[in-house]
């Protein structure tokens, strides 16, 4: 237990100056980390079996919320203080008073991700931390069975994106791909493009929800899948509309389009 009280404290850098590209450490991945906050999704990270490094807390959750966490982690280093320091140092009072460093996991091999999957979703150049943390507690939460990114698509453990999942970016297996449609064909899987096109296919199509194993991808809501993404996908899929509405958030979008093309078997 090391106390804080000044907002300059190298001890804590982690929680309060390294950047985001910093944390993840691109140079040196082994040695990469992400901030978990609030004593739930930090459960949510030990359950998945993710290595805290240390925490930060509030002192008056020492033998309150914070407690749970330190039970599970005996040789982690918790730094703490009051309120008033805490929310100096972090710029902002902390979600439940507790945050958590946890060490990253090495990237996970495409194929292992596929394996054993019927539903995968890919998320193509979508930079928005909340859509992010959205698209994976969807997915988490209707059946999809792992997560695909491009390398031009956030960081599934940033921490924004950590909280607005509320820990489901632990829940679901995910790594990053590069040539999304060729690389899932290799692997099995029928592709659907959600796009807005002349000849896509409505979300309910008995064909498309017929399919065994599916790739669903979804694309930045401002301009949409790539061309070539499009034109090499096995579908062009789209939600119906009403009102004229063209298109929803993408978050919005990957939570219908999981629910209706969930697994055949699933739907029984």
């Amino acid at each position: 237990m090391e106390y804080i009280n000044d907002i300059n404290d190298p001890r804590i850098a982690m929680f309060t100056r390294l950047t985001e590209a910093q944390l993840r450490n691109r140079l040196n991945p082994a040695e990469g980390i992400f901030i978990a906050e609030s004593p739930k999704v930090i459960h949510v990270a030990l359950d998945a079996g993710y290595e805290p490094v240390a925490m930060l807390c509030e002192e008056r959750h020492i033998k309150g919320d914070a407690a749970s966490i330190m039970e599970r982690a005996p040789g982690m280093t918790v730094y703490t203080g009051d309120r008033d320091t805490l929310a100096a140092i972090t710029g902002y009072t902390l979600t439940r008073g507790v945050l958590c460093a946890m060490r990253r996991r090495q990237e996970l091999p495409v194929a292992d991700v596929c394996r054993n999957a019927r539903r995968l979703v890919v998320i193509d150049s979508v930079t928005d931390t909340t859509n992010i943390g959205a698209i994976f507690r969807s997915a988490a939460a209707l059946g999809i069975d792992g997560v695909l990114l491009t390398r031009t698509s956030c960081d599934p453990l940033n921490r924004r994106s950590i909280r607005v999942s509320m820990g489901s970016v632990f829940l679901v297996p995910w790594t990053w791909i590069d040539d999304p449609v060729a690389d899932l064909h290799r692997e099995g899987f029928t592709t659907a493009a959600m796009a807005l096109t002349d000849d896509s296919v409505s979300i309910d199509d008995p064909q498309l929800n017929a399919v065994e194993r599916l790739a669903i991808i979804m694309g930045t809501e401002g301009d949409g899948l790539a061309k070539e993404v499009i034109t090499a996908a096995d579908y062009v899929a789209r939600i119906p509309m009403a009102h004229n509405v063209d298109s929803l958030n993408v978050a919005a979008a990957a939570a219908v389009a999981f629910w209706q093309l969930r697994a055949p078997s699933a739907k029984q």
